[in-house]
Formats: C-alpha cells, sequence, structure tokens
C-alpha cells in the first residue's frame, strides 16, 4: 500500500520530547520538521503530571510547526513498553453479504470479535496484529477481501498494557490541543526502522537505552515476541557522575556528553578538563578515563540485568544479534562494551536523514515509518480498536484448540504460551548445527 500524505511521529520520552514530521510522496520519506524540548512532568518513562507534559508537548510541537510551515493537529504517539504483555486472539464470524463475498465490514467485525477478551480491569488494549485469516477453513490468508466464504476468522496477536499509562498518555497528548491518529508500542515501531528483513525474521534484539529505562525487545519471525524494561536509563548515570565528582545535575550531565566514553579502555588518562565542584571556588581537573570510568560502571549493571533475561530465553543465541538505539547509545565505545558483555555483534541504529543524525531520534521516526507502512487490512483491524464498529458479532473459538495463554512480557518473566505446532523430532545435538539448534529452538519456543 502506498500511503501518502503527512505523518507526525511523537515520542515522550523521559528527558525529551521528540516531534518529527514527515512527508510521504510515491514510497519516499521526507522529515520537513523536527522539534525537541525538555520533558517536564514525567518519570522512568511514564507519565506523572499530565499539565507539565502537555506544555512540553506543545512546546515541541511548535517547534515542528515552524519548521515545516504546517498546522499539527494528528500524532502518531509511541508508548513504552512496560508491564506490556503479548497475547494470542482470535475471533470468528458469519459473513453478512448475500453474495459472500468478504468486505472491509467483515473485516472490522471480525476484528471486534477477536477483541472480544476476559482481562483484568487495570489492563487495556494498545494494539491488534492480524496474523492471518482462515475462510472456511483455508488458512495463511493475508487479505480476505474480495473472497468468497461462508466464515471469516482472524487470528492475531493482542497487545496490552496498563491503563494508568495509557490513559495518562492520551491525556496529555489531548490537553496539548492534538489529536491521536494512532498509539503505537514503542519496540514494535522500532523493529520496523532499526532491522532489515532478515533480522526481523531470524530474529534481534532490539535494546533501547532511554534516559528514564531501558528497553529491551526480541524481535523474531517479524513479530514482537517479549519485552524487558530496567527501571534504568541515562539519568543514572549523570547522577552517578554527580554524586562521584561531587558537581551539579547540569554539570555531570553536560560533562557525560561532552566528555563521556562507555568503555574506559578507549579513554585516555592524559585527556583532563575542568569540573566545578560543590563548596570549591576553583574547578578541579578530571580525566577523561576517571568519567568513563564512572559511567562505565552503570552500563556493566543495567547490560547485565538485560543479559541475565535475555539469557532465560536464550535470546542472546539468535543470528541477528543486537540493535542499540536511545540517546545513551550516542556515548563513543558503547558498541565495544556491549559487544563484550552480552557476547555477540552489537551495532548502533542512527538515522541518516539530515538533522536527524543521533539515535535518540529514532522512536519518533520510528513510529511514523511504522504507520506509513501498515497495509490496508492491518488499518481496518486497528479501526476496531477505537469504537467506531458496533456491530453485533459472534465469537466463537474452535472446541479442540484451548484458550491461548497469554505471553507475558513483565521485566520477571520470560514468555510462556501454547504452541499449536506439533513438536519437533529429536536429533542427536552432536550432529546438529549451532544454527539449527538456535533456529529449532526458537521456532518452537515462540510459534
Amino acid at each position: 500500500m502506498d500511503n501518502s500524505g503527512i505523518y507526525v511521529g511523537l515520542d515522550i520520552g523521559t528527558t525529551s520530547i521528540k516531534v518529527i514530521v514527515a512527508e510521504r510522496v510515491k514510497g519516499q520519506m521526507n522529515v520537513i520538521g523536527v522539534g525537541s524540548e525538555r520533558s517536564n512532568g514525567l518519570s522512568r518513562g511514564v507519565i506523572v503530571d499530565i499539565d507539565k507534559a502537555a506544555t512540553a508537548i506543545q512546546s515541541a510541537v511548535r517547534q515542528a510547526e515552524e519548521k515545516a510551515s504546517i498546522e499539527i493537529k494528528k500524532v502518531i504517539a509511541g508508548v513504552p513498553a512496560n508491564l506490556v504483555k503479548i497475547e494470542r486472539c482470535r475471533g470468528m464470524i458469519a459473513v453478512a453479504d448475500e453474495s459472500k463475498e468478504i468486505n472491509n465490514e467483515d473485516v472490522q467485525k471480525v476484528a471486534t470479535a477477536a477483541l472480544v477478551q476476559s482481562m483484568p480491569p487495570e489492563r487495556e488494549v494498545l494494539d491488534v496484529i492480524p496474523d492471518e485469516f482462515v475462510v472456511d477453513g483455508f488458512d495463511g490468508i493475508k487479505d480476505p477481501r474480495g473472497m468468497v466464504g461462508v466464515r471469516l476468522e482472524m487470528h492475531g496477536t493482542l497487545f496490552t498494557g496498563p491503563k494508568t499509562i495509557i490513559h495518562n498518555t492520551r491525556k496529555a497528548i489531548e490537553k496539548a490541543g492534538l489529536q491521536i491518529e494512532q498509539i503505537v508500542i514503542a519496540p514494535l515501531a522500532l523493529s520496523s526502522l532499526v532491522l532489515n528483513d532478515g533480522e526481523q525474521d531470524f530474529g534481534s534484539i532490539i535494546v533501547d537505552m532511554g534516559g528514564g529505562q531501558t528497553t529491551a525487545a526480541v524481535i523474531h519471525d517479524h513479530q514482537l515476541k517479549y519485552t524487558y524494561v530496567d527501571q534504568e536509563g541515562g539519568q543514572y548515570i549523570t547522577k552517578d557522575i554527580s554524586v562521584v565528582l561531587n558537581t551539579s545535575i547540569e554539570n555531570a550531565e553536560k560533562l557525560k556528553r561532552d566528555y563521556g566514553y562507555a568503555d574506559a579502555q578507549q579513554a585516555s588518562d592524559d585527556e583532563v578538563f575542568p569540573v566545578d565542584v560543590v563548596g570549591q571556588s576553583t574547578p578541579t581537573q578530571i580525566s577523561s578515563q576517571y568519567l568513563a570510568e564512572i559511567i562505565e560502571a552503570r552500563l556493566d549493571q543495567v547490560f547485565g540485568k538485560v543479559k541475565q533475561h535475555l539469557d532465560e530465553i536464550q535470546a542472546l543465541e539468535l543470528p541477528g544479534g543486537i540493535v542499540l538505539t536511545g540517546g545513551v547509545a550516542a556515548l563513543p565505545g558503547i558498541t565495544d562494551l556491549a559487544s563484550d558483555l552480552f557476547g555477540t555483534n552489537v551495532r548502533v541504529f542512527t538515522p541518516s536523514q539530515m538533522g536527524l543524525r543521533h539515535p535518540s531520534f529514532d522512536e519518533a521516526l520510528a513510529v511514523i515509518k511504522y504507520q506509513a507502512a501498515l497495509s490496508e487490512v492491518a488499518l481496518l483491524v486497528k479501526s476496531a480498536l477505537t469504537g467506531d464498529t458496533r456491530a453485533s458479532v459472534a465469537v466463537e473459538f474452535a472446541p479442540e484448540t484451548p484458550t491461548s495463554q497469554p505471553m507475558t512480557a513483565q521485566p520477571s518473566q520470560p514468555i510462556k504460551t501454547t504452541s499449536k505446532s506439533k513438536p519437533a523430532k529429536q536429533q542427536d545435538p552432536d550432529r546438529e548445527s549451532g544454527f539449527e539448534r538456535v533456529k529449532g529452538f526458537f521456532n518452537h519456543f515462540f510459534d
């Protein structure tokens, strides 16, 4: 599908709010405006003061409007993966049209049927993605429109999150005078931007290193399979520098940006710079290597926690390796440090567009690309989330298929899911190649 028009991506981060305006013409995405404002009213990626967050959003939007020379009314907003759960969903309807030809309304109805789920009152549906449609028993269909059938089914993936996070995000955006075109889970959007087709297929890990938290997301078979959120980010590095060097938070942040290295081995002990110390009239000279040791200590802790959870599901054996995004990923030497700690290939994704060549812009750009690439069928399915489709639909599940269990993406738990496929035959490990073991395991684990 060749979506054409203006897209506005909004990234509400803990330390900064980014707005990117892009125009898509004949498949080409051109950035025409950018806004960036220091965040206010956020803690660890979550809005805790709606009024302050709304004011910061307005300021970032105004900057983007001035540069793009347009009025922004709608935005595509990314939301963090905090406590996101991934579940299988399934809906079934009888085709209503007398000709039995499946149309747009039928797709919306079957999507609405799939959304009928029993969930705790504190949770809300964030997104739904159709995996396949089934027409009268014929499966593997991506777009059933125009086909003739009596019974239409949709098998999909459902993403749910805490109502508080979703409500606060919506409220802050609306209070800023904007409409929400779409809410997108950040790791899902990032996968479309930072990974190529092969990396999404065979499996890769995205580690988004923001100011308030670090999120690890496992992508396999073009699907988001697992997320882990560590409540430590760039702000913790800044605080460490402030405490150890006895300097203000503002000075510590400037030191991190101007002189910081992630890997102390790459920093020089001969390179020194002045640091304003609280209670002293004259600055103290600090070496680049000493500053790097402070930064590396915190990154070791963060990466260690992320590695522990990824090891539990053997995700580090995926051939795609790790892609680092987010503002912290801009620290020099971070790829070498991460590669040594995780034991796999690591790279940093940086946008190629002029004015955006910094990993902190990844998410705002990703939500635009994700929305622009959605097919007509995917948009129809997502329209069921808005509540516009009020038609009465029947929800039916095949009696021989048990209700699927949710794949929890909470920080403390690996995914557990019920597979409908037959178990693979056991092979002699000595005769099985390393790649085949990894591929076989994840095919079963993530089915």
